[in-house]
């Protein structure tokens, strides 16, 4: 460990804020409506005397980290919260390192150390890269260095090394939930919002021109197939056969047999064929017990297969048939980076930025900033869709938001929004020193929120 990355870590408070949707989002096995936004605040002091206090941000999201359908949504939010206490304490056992040191150790306690098998490890991993991201932000802060710069400089412990400079702009894969109407004509009366926003997808492809699509699937075999065939037909109406998707199973299909006749079901149509040829993978269609099954050509080879929720701990990417693992922050920033390593060093394998409903400013700006320096090309995004923009958060943080990065805001009529222009976002302002937010957005969060102790 170098004197610049050496570190020691102080308090580690947390704050809520009550979200609700503006529209109902299904996954897998659960709707969700309304989910609290968890924010850790940690303040660290440097081996050369400097301080720095960081943030991070997360929706403490029921029945993903561990889908137990016999455990309430409240209880898989107790468990979350419980997650974060204990990573905090396993944390403040480690009395000084790198960054990259102190998560390591705590990651092994925690995580690395367990059986694969082992059903929360993913609920573990949350309260670990909650922290781990508000401890990245303080010490970058605290060198005064962007996030870009502190990866290859040693300031965090470890050097990873970066072809290119981190993206400013970053395509959106928009998500179309199972619950999700595809046409504003079949919109009831009650349905449609007065907030200036797309509810239908034909609007969002209409307002937001999304070139990419991220499509739910795992409803059963019929309604699947005629959810594809009438996404196909939707897309040649409005002639956007240029859009290109991924499909996302939630682990809800039982076996790969039953991919396999979702993908024959849907080929018979001459427009569900062109539709499959833009499909680039197929994210964890499986339980995350079984994805340790080896595949054969036999077994599938349509497109490549992504991890997401099998994505548990480091060697999970490296033992898997899997081509491809999501990035997602809420599983580690770290983590991602060793796994974009391995990738580049094994052609064939890939990553993809995931998203799982990420609110503004911490988290969507946090997340967008490991996908820009991992140079992934677009990223899913559903949270400005699910919930209304920047509304959870007090209006003095709204502000200092929309000053410092107008490039990803924008004010309407009613609120403030990621600001969509033709399928891309520009995240150029996130890239000054810390992780992911100016420093005003930092200050301005710090005195808006009710911090409290662990």
């Amino acid at each position: 460990m170098s004197d610049a990355s050496g570190m020691r870590l102080g308090a580690i408070t947390l704050a809520e804020l009550p979200c609700r949707t503006r529209l109902p989002f299904r996954f897998g096995a659960v709707t969700v409506t309304a989910a609290p936004l968890l924010h850790c605040r940690v303040e660290i002091e440097t081996r050369s005397g400097s301080h720095g206090v960081g943030m991070a941000a997360d929706l403490l999201m029921p029945r993903w980290f561990r889908k137990d359908i016999e455990r309430s949504a409240t209880a898989d939010q107790q468990a979350l919260r419980a997650s974060v206490e204990r990573a905090a304490t396993a944390y403040r056992a480690v009395d000084h390192g790198s960054p990259f040191d102190i998560w390591e150790r705590t990651q092994h306690e925690l995580v690395e150390s367990e059986p694969p098998a082992t059903p929360d490890l993913l609920e573990r991993g949350f309260g670990i890269a909650l922290i781990e991201r508000a401890m990245l932000d303080a010490a970058c802060r605290a060198h005064d260095l962007p996030f870009h710069t502190a990866l290859t400089n040693g300031v965090l412990g470890r050097t990873f090394a970066r072809p290119t400079p981190p993206r400013t702009t970053m395509a959106v894969r928009h998500t179309v939930g199972r619950l999700d109407p595809l046409r504003s004509s079949g919109l009831a009366p009650a349905d449609r919002l007065d907030d200036g926003m797309p509810v239908a997808l034909d609007e969002v492809l209409r307002q937001h021109g999304v070139q990419w699509l991220k499509v739910k699937i795992g409803g059963g075999h019929d309604a699947d197939v005629a959810r594809l065939l009438d996404l196909a037909e939707l897309l040649e109406e409005l002639d956007r056969t240029d859009v290109r998707l991924t499909l996302d199973g939630n682990e809800q299909l039982p076996d790969l047999a039953a991919l396999r006749e979702l993908w024959a079901a849907t080929a018979v149509e001459r427009r569900g064929r062109d539709l499959l040829e833009r499909v680039s993978w197929v994210e964890q269609p499986l339980p995350r017990n079984r994805f340790h099954v080896a595949i054969t050509p036999d077994e599938w080879s349509a497109c490549p297969l992504l991890l997401d929720e099998a994505d548990c701990q480091r060697r999970t990417f490296k033992t898997g048939d899997y081509q491809g693992v999501s990035v997602k922050n809420c599983k580690g920033v770290f983590r991602a980076l060793l796994n974009a390593e391995f990738a580049a060093a094994h052609p064939g394998r890939f990553q993809s930025s995931e998203d799982l409903t990420n609110q503004p400013v911490l988290s969507v700006q946090q997340d967008l900033v490991t996908a820009s320096v991992l140079d992934l090309p677009h990223t899913e995004r559903n949270g400005h869709h699910y919930f209304p923009g920047l509304d959870h958060l007090p209006e003095a943080v709204v502000e200092q938001a929309l000053a410092d990065h107008p490039d990803l805001y924008e004010r309407t009529a009613t609120s403030a929004r990621l600001r969509i222009e033709n399928g891309q976002l520009c995240c150029n302002s996130l890239h000054g020193p810390g992780y992911g937010s100016s420093q005003g957005v930092i200050d301005t969060l710090d005195r808006e929120l009710d911090w409290q102790p662990l």
